[in-house]
């Protein structure tokens, strides 16, 4: 099978990927940190100007309700939000709001977003954004936007409009996404792609984001996980902070359980000759195929020409090598619990 353009050119070189259609919500006012900190599971109140952090909230279970990546701006906390949840959240955030100095602006139609990917995001982004004038935390240089940790940002100018550039690992390459206001938002892609970057569509993006073993909202994390079963508490969830929603259940499971859950995020590595699962396609064990799990997350790996996938499985089955069967015949007999990120694999057949 021939491996195609764009996903070549994300482990090579650079790729575009539109992510307008996420959420954008600006919480603005002197209280601003501290009046979210209590909603989320990070820490924003420890992040100064030009860092940032992920969080996740939380239903008072402790389960997913939607994540965000938070940027700490110089004048307000921007919330980068998967689209299905953002009009809700920000009717809960204006909702809650009572004696606090907190405003919330909603920017998803104003301002527009674009991923930057590969060995070479850092090169083009220094080449087509240029450092703001005489502003702190400006964009430098392509070793120090490589060097940024996730979330962190810095600024810089295109066109007369300010671009905010923060780090991203969604797909296990040197990442940014890009803000903008929309008005100049087409000027600013076709600068990137004269630049040298190859446009990038969805489904890409989301087998690139398996291969990285990355879960995603709501696909990997929704209503019925809690965040310790994804492994995602070292990236999301501050063990030092006060409280927020949700905590109560975390707390307990971490000291009274000791970290100990009933399944586990895993990657899965499916027959070379069989088709990627559908989300939901239910895993077994023993020679009776009981159920174990299901699979969140599939798709056909060019390189390792194979499908893989992610998917929960029962604690005592999530360690690697273990093999499983898919329930649907017509998909392969087994899965075997892998690796990630899962380019540390052998090819099939290599």
């Amino acid at each position: 099978m021939d491996i195609p353009t764009a996903y070549a050119a994300a482990r090579r070189s650079a790729v575009l990927i539109d992510l307008s259609a996420r959420g954008r919500l600006a919480v603005h006012g002197a209280d601003r940190a501290s009046y979210l900190q209590g909603l989320q599971t990070n820490d924003v109140e420890a992040l100064s100007t030009g860092e940032g952090c992920y969080g996740l909230f939380l239903t008072p279970q402790g389960r997913v309700e939607g994540d965000a990546q938070i940027l700490c701006l110089s004048d307000a906390l921007l919330l980068d939000l998967h689209p299905t949840v953002t009009a809700a959240l920000d009717e809960r955030l204006r909702e809650f709001v009572f004696t606090e100095d907190v405003t919330v602006d909603d920017r998803t139609s104003t301002w527009a977003a674009f991923g930057v990917h590969g060995p070479e995001a850092a090169r083009l982004v220094c080449a087509v954004v240029q450092p703001g004038l005489g502003s702190a935390g400006g964009l430098t240089t392509t070793a120090e936007l490589t060097a940024l940790p996730e979330c962190h940002h810095r600024s810089g100018q295109f066109s007369g409009a300010t671009v905010v550039a923060a780090r991203s690992g969604e797909i296990g390459e040197v990442g940014f996404v890009l803000y903008v206001e929309s008005a100049s938002a087409a000027a600013l892609r076709d600068a990137l792609v004269a630049g040298g970057a190859v446009e990038l569509d969805a489904p890409t993006f989301d087998l690139l984001r398996i291969e990285a073993g990355r879960p995603a909202f709501p696909a990997d994390l929704d209503s019925e996980t809690i965040p310790l079963e994804a492994g995602v508490e070292e990236r999301a969830i501050s063990m030092t902070k006060g409280c927020y929603v949700g905590q109560e259940v975390i707390v307990r499971i971490l000291h009274r359980g000791k970290g100990r859950v009933a399944r586990r995020l895993v990657g899965l590595c499916f027959e070379p000759a069989s088709a990627p699962p559908l989300p939901g396609t239910v895993l077994g064990a023993g020679e009776d195929g009981a159920p174990v799990g299901a699979v969140t997350s599939a798709a056909w790996s060019p390189a390792l020409r194979r499908p893989i996938g992610l998917g929960y499985v029962k604690r005592d089955l999530a360690a690697v090598g273990t093999t499983l069967t898919v329930r649907e015949p017509q998909l392969g007999d087994s899965a075997t619990v892998a690796e990630t990120p899962f380019l540390s694999m052998p090819a099939a057949g290599g």
